[in-house]
């Protein structure tokens, strides 16, 4: 569909996470208006009926995901099982009707509980500003097969974390600089390195608006029902204590974080 400039500029305004899904609410709009043009008015007449009748597209949670559907050549382990699995999880809890009791007036979509799944470390899901965040993870695994010392690994690795030691012909590994993305996995011609353990990184407590925070994440990596099981506990944990609608960001203390990653580790 074909867009006028000045309709290009004003959709230029929202923010790139969501200028995707924005524009296609706006071609969808006009088409079924019968328009094939995009005009400022198409743009302004969306935003309209966006923030007229926000409160009934309001559904509980939002899931932001990789943009890839499993075809991203950085992804570390693949996320679609889990997301199925997650979404189910929210759609079980009705976090829609508990906002609806507990929020005065309308709901706007910062009452959401939001979840980010990323298939990888470069996050493009922005798993760091949600109230829950999830990093795909693969940490590489040294084999007895003999190493060529062709630095492919050493070149691939943004973080520094690896090193070659040729005498032993070998490469190190500094696990707490790696970020497990699987990148020096992929790379490596002789099978030196290969898939170690898959799963998981998970960070808590990340929100944007006026006092924004990053999430902080818990150590370790965890599996697909380990990564369920969190989900479902900051769920009953948001349900007890949110009161009137606050974002789980906001209730979540550090006190609150250091519980649960001790519990974890006592598992």
């Amino acid at each position: 569909m074909k867009w006028t400039q000045e309709a290009e500029k004003a959709i230029k305004k929202v923010p790139f996470f969501v200028r995707k899904k924005v524009r296609a609410r706006v071609e969808k709009e006009a088409s079924a208006e019968g328009k094939n043009r995009i005009t400022l008015d198409e743009v302004k007449a969306t935003r309209k009926r966006f923030l007229t009748n926000m409160d009934s597209e309001v559904k509980g949670w939002q899931i932001d995901t990789c943009f890839s559907s499993g075809e991203c050549p950085k992804r570390a382990v693949s996320g679609e099982r889990l997301l199925k699995k997650i979404e189910a999880l929210l759609n079980e809890s009705d976090m829609l009707a508990f906002l609806k009791a507990h929020v005065n007036g309308k709901l706007k979509f910062h009452h959401d509980f939001r979840i980010g799944l990323s298939e990888c470390p470069n996050a493009c899901s922005q798993p760091q500003i949600k109230d829950f965040g999830i990093i795909g993870a693969c940490s590489p695994l040294l084999t007895d097969e003999q190493c060529s010392c062709c630095e492919a690994c050493v070149d691939v690795c943004k973080e520094n974390a690896i090193q070659l030691d040729y005498e032993q012909e070998k490469p190190l590994i500094d696990f707490n600089l790696c970020l497990k993305c699987r990148q020096c996995i992929k790379v490596c011609p002789t099978g030196t390195l290969i898939d170690g353990e898959k799963g998981f990184r998970i960070q808590l407590g990340g929100k944007l608006g006026r006092h924004p925070q990053l999430a902080r994440e818990l150590p370790g990596v965890f599996s697909e029902a380990e990564t369920l099981k969190i989900i479902k506990d900051c769920i009953t944990f948001y349900k007890q204590n949110s009161k009137q609608g606050q974002r789980f960001a906001v209730i979540f203390k550090a006190d609150d974080f250091e519980a649960l990653a001790k519990n974890l580790q006592q598992l």
